[in-house]
């Protein structure tokens, strides 16, 4: 451990999606806390790497879409061949490779091992032989799972790196607040005061996406709650956001391939809810303490809202934690079983009447409503989901 706390410049290996990173962001904030003068990079995939701008605990990004990771392109010989040398030229002390469980640490290490980078860390299933210097056993998911929060937490910790701060990390920055509050100024019938939700109904796997419709329903009922409610998506998500625009009447704002990364933040930091599937935003919003109604489905159950006050809904089935991108069963029963009088009925629990983030804390009585469901891992969360907190924006 000694050569670990000697360690300087770091390379952290996080090779998937952007709410992968940000569940890391607590790991790899401990390990830039707990040495003087580290430098840290962050190897990601293009997509995670517009987090860029907003992860203050690292202080460079580097881009690389693996080929062992799914990703829209895959990769060729000479990228990989290239990432290789720019991470020996980096003259790295020290690689920490965090992935799921599901996922194998070895061909990330085998570049970390070409590229010179004497110490490599990750939790490893197989016996990685020199490959790893360190590694922690992989147990998951056979003696039970963690959520993914506690278990980078847990790989950074066996090397001296404690984290004296647990929540997920995402810097809004000041010009993106202004731009939102320009936008929302600037919509037809709405102002950029009172209560705000955010709808963002898509999701990049079709197992993870509740029916459009039953968003439209839902966002139809919690109209009267809101004095506006932005619905956001990709520009690829237009038909899905004009969907529930439609149903819900004057109070919407469609805001699908609108905004940046950063702006879609400065909406969710402002609002007073978000109501979404299990996808990106849901870890942005538990970054910025902003309470979340969170569709999730029983793909995988590792994911859910971290210290955020949430309402994880779905239905229990069989074929739960099936890791899979199309659901196989038909009607998709996990999800298409929460109806939209259940997601009302949760918003209304996390934000009653009158109540609202900028305000002082609201104690919420009484039990989950009949039908809501929480997936099988244990919560790892404080219980928190009955509270709603005052929240304090800064500028930057």
């Amino acid at each position: 451990m000694s050569f670990w706390r000697a360690a300087r410049r770091i390379l952290c290996v996080r090779l998937d999606n952007m709410g992968d990173v940000l569940m890391t962001t607590p790991a790899m904030r401990a390990l830039r806390q707990c040495g003087d003068g580290r430098h840290l990079t962050l190897l990601t995939s293009s997509s995670a790497a517009k987090l860029a701008p907003h992860l203050n605990m690292v202080d460079d990004v580097w881009a690389f879409d693996a080929p062992w990771v799914k990703h829209p392109v895959a990769s060729s010989v000479d990228t990989d061949l290239a990432t290789i040398e720019r991470l020996r030229a980096g003259r790295f002390d020290a690689a920490v490779i965090f992935t799921v469980y599901s996922q194998s640490p070895l061909p990330a290490a085998m570049m970390c091992r070409l590229a010179g980078i004497p110490l490599r860390l990750a939790h490893c299933r197989e016996n990685p032989y020199a490959l790893l210097t360190d590694r922690i056993a992989e147990t998951e998911p056979h003696n039970g799972t963690r959520h993914e929060v506690q278990r980078q937490l847990a790989l950074v910790r066996s090397v001296g790196a404690l984290a004296s701060d647990e929540r997920l990390g995402f810097d809004v920055l000041r010009r993106d607040r202004l731009t939102v509050a320009e936008r929302l100024a600037a919509g037809r019938a709405h102002r950029t005061t009172g209560r705000w939700l955010v709808i963002h109904p898509g999701a990049t796997a079709p197992s993870r996406r509740w029916p459009a419709e039953r968003f439209a329903e839902a966002g139809a009922q919690l109209a009267r709650d809101f004095d506006g409610i932005a619905v956001t998506g990709g520009q690829d998500e237009q038909p899905l956001v004009a969907t529930v625009c439609a149903r819900i009447g004057k109070k919407a704002l469609p805001l699908a391939g609108a905004l940046s990364l950063g702006e879609l933040a400065a909406l969710i930091e402002r609002a007073d809810l978000l109501v979404a599937n299990n996808t990106g935003p849901v870890h942005i919003a538990a970054a910025l303490g902003t309470p979340v109604v969170d569709l999730y489905a029983l793909t995988n159950p590792q994911h859910r809202p971290w210290q955020v006050p949430h309402r994880v809904l779905n239905v229990d089935v069989p074929c739960r934690n099936c890791y899979r991108s199309e659901c196989a069963q038909p009607g998709h029963p996990c999800l298409t079983g929460v109806s939209p009088d259940a997601v009302v009925a949760a918003a209304r629990q996390l934000v009653p009447a009158g109540a609202s983030k900028y305000l002082p804390p609201v104690v919420l009585p009484g039990p989950l409503p009949q039908g809501l469901q929480t997936t099988h891992a244990p919560d790892p969360t404080p219980n928190t989901s009955h509270v709603i907190p005052q929240t304090l924006t800064r500028s930057r």
